[in-house]
């Protein structure tokens, strides 16, 4: 009797010991950026995460993210009327130009002329706090038509 109750118990313990323990606070966000509405400007507002060692640098990386995602990928999720399909949809583009974008991705470097954080939402941040990271969510507008015609300027993108 006693051998099957040590073995429930060692059978129990390595069953609870598998569980999956990771913090349930992020399974309801997608850490995609996210479509908000857009405005008569030509701007896109916004919800972009970024990861970061603070919280300062996790706001600087979302703003980078937002950018970078209007740039290259498009935005698919979230509320409808920004643009699916990315500014550049030529292949392997961000390589193409790596020089040009790592400067223009560089931290308050020339992308922070497109992006702001003027939407003055309620809620409009979201943290998730790991061991060594902090994952930030805000709300930010991106000057999608000034971007575009900001690459058109710059030769990257052809008219």
């Amino acid at each position: 009797m006693k051998k099957i109750i040590i073995i429930f118990s060692c059978v129990l313990c390595a069953f609870i010991m598998s569980c999956n323990t990771t913090n349930k606070l992020g399974a309801y966000y997608t850490y995609e950026t996210e479509c908000l509405g857009t405005e008569l400007d030509g701007s896109y507002t916004l919800r972009a995460w970024g990861v970061g060692r603070s919280q300062v640098d996790a706001m600087e990386q979302a703003r980078k993210n937002a950018v970078r995602d209007v740039i290259f990928k498009g935005i698919t999720k979230g509320r409808g009327g920004c643009q699916m399909k990315p500014i550049l949809t030529e292949v392997n583009a961000y390589d193409k130009y790596r020089d040009y974008f790592n400067k223009f991705f560089v931290d308050k470097g020339p992308y922070s002329k497109f992006v702001n954080n003027k939407d003055k939402r309620f809620g409009t941040s979201k943290r998730q706090r790991t061991d060594a990271e902090i994952k930030y969510g805000v709300i930010v507008r991106v000057k999608h038509a000034e971007l575009r015609e900001k690459l058109i300027q710059d030769n990257i993108l052809k008219p």
